[in-house]
């Protein structure tokens, strides 16, 4: 049984309590876990890729839509954030 998370990353906490640094963090992460995934797909090398089929290479590109749905969420949280620290208190 595997008891260590492959990523080495735990898991994010709730979108709603994300702060600046964790939603900071989690964005880098998201982001680099995308770029290796996307590396693979493409260019020299990737003939694993054409060669596991539809369904798999479908799974694949789900997850990297899920990735990037994650890092667009993630980044709009920190604008947000960035903002409501701009703002001048009334």
């Amino acid at each position: 049984m595997a008891d260590q998370i492959i990523a080495g990353q735990d898991a994010p906490p709730s979108h709603g309590a994300i702060a600046s640094s964790d939603a900071a963090d989690l964005l880098e992460k998201k982001l680099s876990q995308l770029q290796s995934l996307l590396k693979c797909c493409y260019g020299d090398g990737c003939d694993w890729f054409d060669a596991i089929g539809a369904t798999h290479r479908d799974r694949v590109m789900w997850i990297a839509a899920d990735l990037a749905d994650d890092a667009a969420q993630l980044s709009q949280e920190l604008l947000k954030q960035i903002n409501a620290a701009d703002m001048p208190k009334a």
